[in-house]
């Protein structure tokens, strides 16, 4: 499975993303990506929405700045400042596992 992926339109203001842990709940495959710029903003999605939605891109698009951190990403920021985020774990097997 890829481990890079673009979202075709900004999620929290933002488009790379990590695929950090694939993990399996009631036989369906769930994926944790995160941002690269901030991890702060990662989502869990499915296989057939990561694959099948037409809503992401394998591989990072090289984007201008404008196009990859948009004003929402601003206003996500400001209105979440001093909020706390869920603590992401990541898996024995992931890639992203450096312990």
């Amino acid at each position: 499975m890829e481990n890079f992926w673009t979202s075709n339109k900004p999620i929290n203001g933002l488009r790379h993303f990590v695929l950090v842990n694939e993990t399996k709940e009631k036989g369906n495959i769930s994926f944790l990506m995160v941002s690269v710029l901030d991890s702060e903003i990662n989502l869990k999605t499915t296989y057939e929405e990561l694959i099948n939605s037409g809503n992401w891109h394998k591989g990072w698009i090289n984007l201008s700045k404008h196009q990859s951190i948009t004003e929402e990403y601003v206003n996500y920021k400001s209105i979440n400042k001093g909020k706390g985020i869920d603590e992401i774990f990541i898996n024995e097997d992931s890639l992203f596992n450096i312990s």
